[in-house]
């Protein structure tokens, strides 16, 4: 009785992850209450299915107990340590550890006769795997997943006539939309880069001076200077509904007259060491000489080259809808061309 029910609560992941996933595309941010409500709901199912399940004894026990610990102790620990090593963000590494907990065994859930009578199938997921490892499932499904990203941004690029390498791990914006645009520049003045300005410690650096984008573009000459800097403001995280910046309702902006002729050296331009020095080098992992270029390279340019990025949490949500529903991707893959 209780196996039906708790299979059922944690369907609730699929709307959570849903909103996560949306919030996460518009502002690169999620609430950390969101995995602390299917951790623990995740920790009461499972304490709940551990005493049904105990003492652990016959072929079922000893499998259910494997595939808790699988998904416990190495699913779980595998989101950390992708963070630790970078290749995670916070909320994907709780996202993933959240699920290890809420999915340690495949649910089951039986469709009404009505759908069936329609030619869906009686029971999902359909395709299990000889594991038995939901939230791995849920996992393998999200890289598979994850890795189509490049190829709708290659489809897009060639619908608008940008054929190249970039195609495949960036897209082309006006330059005035950077301030509501997530990702990082994908080029500098001199070509292609992968490690460009991430877009968050370019808004960081606008509110920290007090100035929108349009006016750094139109009097780049005296921000340029650093003896230009006098109050300075607080930089927020740089995520796209921070609010305004300082500055952005003082009216109509006024031009500094363009470039100097005859530019003379001047020593920390763009006052990025200063910025960089005052909120301790936490700027995503931005150096002087990256802000630096990033900020000519806006400063120069209409269009760019960024490299958007896909928030893991969204592949991890329509992951999470295909192991529900069908099961575990490459397993039926496997299993088509008889390797399994």
């Amino acid at each position: 009785m209780f196996e039906g029910l708790g299979d059922l609560l944690r369907l609730l992941a699929v709307p959570l992850f849903g909103w996560a996933a949306l919030r996460d595309v518009r502002t690169r941010r999620v609430p950390n209450r969101v995995w602390y409500v299917l951790g623990g709901l995740g920790i009461v199912l499972l304490a709940v299915d551990l005493l049904r399940w105990y003492p652990f004894t016959g072929r079922f026990g000893t499998l259910r107990l494997v595939q808790v610990g699988v998904s416990v102790l190495f699913v779980a620990p595998l989101g950390y340590g992708f963070w630790r090593i970078g290749g995670f963000g916070g909320a994907d590494a709780k996202a993933l550890m959240a699920l290890a907990v809420l999915f340690p065994t495949y649910p089951t859930y039986f469709l009404p006769e009505s759908l069936v009578a329609l030619g869906l199938p009686s029971v999902l997921p359909v395709q299990p795997t000889a594991v038995g490892v939901f939230s791995l499932s849920i996992l393998t499904d999200t890289v598979l997943v994850g890795m189509a990203f490049p190829l709708v941004l290659a489809a897009r690029n060639v619908a608008a006539g940008r054929i190249g390498n970039a195609m495949f791990f960036g897209r082309v914006v006006p330059v005035v939309e950077l301030p509501a645009v997530h990702g990082r520049l994908f080029e500098t003045r001199e070509g292609f880069s992968r490690s460009g300005l991430d877009l968050d410690a370019l808004r960081m650096y606008l509110r920290w001076r007090g100035c929108s984008l349009a006016e750094l573009r139109l009097n780049s000459t005296r921000y340029r200077n650093p003896e230009s800097v006098c109050e300075t403001y607080p930089p927020t995280d740089g995520a796209v509904d921070a609010g305004g910046v300082a500055g952005d309702d003082e009216g109509p902006l006024q031009s500094d007259g363009g470039e100097d002729e005859h530019p003379t050296p001047i020593e920390d331009p763009w006052a990025a060491e200063r910025f960089l020095e005052e909120i301790q080098y936490s700027a995503y992992g931005t150096d002087t000489d990256t802000l630096r270029e990033g900020l000519e390279t806006v400063v120069e340019r209409e269009e760019v080259w960024i490299s958007p990025g896909l928030p893991f949490i969204v592949p991890m949500f329509v992951g999470l809808v295909v192991a529900v529903t069908y099961g575990d991707l490459l397993y039926g893959l496997l299993v088509a061309v008889g390797m399994v």
